[in-house]
């Protein structure tokens, strides 16, 4: 199996590098008309800047995938700023794209939390249908609307997790086509299930993606053996090959949250299910030190015997028959 790696939004090894640089609704509220539209292109400008700068360090890296910052547009989904931002920056977005197309990276973006279509509030529904959009627009300046993947969760059970299902049901016909063919939905570590996340990704015809992390911590009562096939499924026709998450629990304690790096023993058992199933899989590391923790895996990783480093960010992993699986 070929595993092809690639990290979130900074890159920590770049200096003052983020992508996400920002001002809140009061600081903007506060300023001149005039000034207020000037920040905004200043920031939004420096954080495509800073996109551009990772991107070309994740091509010399041989990093063959990177989550984008969601946050490079200031306020750009904010109702009282409405600010059209492409005016300003559209040679700035082609030139990411470009870069993208042309090295043959895999991108895509994480909507927050709130971005959901489960609530029986038509606002929030009307706010997620809004920052989809944003998030499919980017990638159209970009020229990667096509190919690039908008990950979101399932959403909130509401204390009826049947009815807040029948609700996404509901909800997502009001996502434009283009739009929702480019998201996929990602189980969760307290609500949504792998099996059933899978089971809405199966009727809705939307890519799954797979958080092992997440699994550990929100178990099935279906096997993983048992899922892992479907979810390999979800992704045909896309021209991708299926894509995974991984983390490890900061301790056993605060098990849900994330740690600063990825522990090859914790992944190992993961790898070891998968490769049954698969020749190629996208793994997207999640982790507070961002590129440091990636560098830090894939080092480790390709000291075990049975995985070869063919590139900085792909292995190649063969024979894991020393490994242990132990799984939710």
């Amino acid at each position: 199996m070929i595993a092809s790696f690639g990290y979130v939004s900074t890159a920590l090894t770049l200096f003052d590098s983020s992508p996400s640089k920002t001002m809140t609704f009061a600081t903007w509220s506060k300023l001149e008309k005039e000034e207020r539209e000037q920040r905004l292109i200043q920031l939004t400008k420096t954080n495509l800047k800073n996109t551009l700068r990772i991107v070309h360090y994740n091509i010399a890296s041989e990093f063959p995938l990177y989550r984008m910052s969601s946050s490079i547009v200031p306020l750009a989904t904010h109702p009282e700023v409405n600010w059209d931002y492409l005016k300003y920056t559209r040679e700035e977005f082609r030139a990411i794209g470009d870069l993208v197309k042309a090295n043959g990276l895999r991108v895509s973006m994480h909507p927050n939390q709130f971005t959901l279509f489960t609530s029986e509030r038509e606002q929030v529904t009307n706010n997620a249908i809004k920052d989809m959009e944003y998030h499919y627009a980017i990638f159209e300046a970009m020229g990667l609307e096509k190919e690039a993947r908008i990950n979101i969760h399932v959403g909130g059970t509401y204390g009826d997790k049947d009815s807040s299902i029948a609700r996404f049901y509901e909800n997502i016909k009001k996502l434009p086509a283009p739009v929702k063919k480019a998201m996929t939905l990602e189980n969760d570590d307290k609500t949504y299930t792998t099996a059933e996340t899978l089971d809405i990704c199966e009727k809705e015809g939307i890519p799954m993606m797979f958080d092992y992390h997440h699994h550990m911590a929100n178990p099935s009562s279906v096997p993983l053996e048992e899922l892992l096939p479907r979810f390999i499924d979800t992704w045909k026709g896309t021209g991708r090959p299926p894509k995974v998450h991984l983390s490890s629990p900061k301790t056993e304690k605060a098990y849900r949250s994330h740690h600063n790096f990825v522990g090859s023993d914790y992944v190992l058992p993961f790898f070891k299910m998968v490769k049954a199933y698969t020749d190629e899989l996208d793994v997207m590391i999640e982790a507070k030190q961002k590129d440091l923790a990636l560098i830090q895996l894939l080092q480790d990783l390709s000291k075990v015997r049975g995985i070869k480093r063919l590139t900085g960010g792909t292995l190649l992993i063969q024979s894991l028959s020393a490994i242990v699986t132990a799984h939710g």
